[in-house]
């Protein structure tokens, strides 16, 4: 079994814990993604991870609260806040207080497979969530986007299988993003992202996702044509996320 399956087996037995019931509206406007990331110079969005299967633990101990706001005050465009807990280390309560401390929009990240996660994912504050498409079927892809979109929420799709190109073409989401990890075996390729620009919907907003580290990796999927980049790991490994976000945006414009 590799390590996406591994991970969605527990995240079904998660879900049939989930009690709509405790669940409560959010508290203010939703914050817009889409606006957030819709700028000449390309966007960062910043990502709050403590550990992963590939990396193991990454920042020990820290404050997630605090991150969010050097991130924002370095110049994060939105910030994406891991909830699964037992493969990243995250939480739901993370997500509320993040969302708290900030004036960007900020992100669900986790494998959302089923429509119980979305108002769960308005409880806890987030402005939009993360759909991957290698996670799911069509039918079940569309039924959460639809669920989104009802429940007022922005969300940015992602694959990395090829096999979805077609299919994430047609629906033309408002925001798309190509994961260069490979979630079977978790081991990125920065060079896919040129692969595989050239199937994105031209209207989209275009995300690049993982293995990203310096300034000329921005500038080269920049030059590509995507209009923002997802950093998480490579920030977090160096124990100053905000620092280490703040040289990054300063040694690209």
């Amino acid at each position: 079994m590799n390590i996406l399956d591994q991970i969605l087996d527990v995240k079904r037995q998660e879900i049939d814990q989930i009690q709509e019931s405790k669940f409560g509206d959010r508290d203010g406007q939703i914050r817009s993604l889409k606006s957030a990331l819709s700028k000449p110079e390309i966007s960062i969005i910043a990502e709050i991870k403590m550990k992963s299967p590939s990396e193991g633990e990454i920042l020990p101990n820290a404050d997630p609260v605090q991150i969010a706001k050097e991130y924002e005050s370095a110049g994060a465009s939105a910030i994406s806040v891991l909830t699964d807990e037992q493969f990243f280390g995250g939480n739901l309560d993370i997500l509320t207080d993040v969302r708290k401390a900030v004036s960007i929009p900020v992100i669900r990240k986790d494998f959302i497979i089923d429509s119980k996660q979305i108002p769960e994912t308005i409880h806890h504050q987030a402005d939009a969530f993360l759909l991957i498409a290698d996670a799911l079927d069509q039918d079940s892809l569309q039924q959460l986007i639809n669920g989104g979109k009802k429940a007022g929420l922005e969300f940015l799709v992602e694959y990395h299988a090829e096999e979805h190109a077609e299919f994430i073409f047609v629906l033309n989401p408002e925001i798309v993003g190509i994961n260069c990890r490979n979630l079977k075996t978790m081991t990125t390729d920065l060079f896919y992202f040129e692969k595989m620009i050239p199937f994105l919907p031209i209207t989209s907003i275009k995300v690049a996702e993982s293995g990203i580290h310096t300034s000329d990796d921005l500038k080269y999927i920049s030059d590509l044509g995507y209009d923002a980049a997802l950093i998480g790991t490579s920030l977090m490994k160096t124990g100053n996320p905000g620092k280490a976000l703040e040289t990054l945006i300063r040694e690209i414009l």
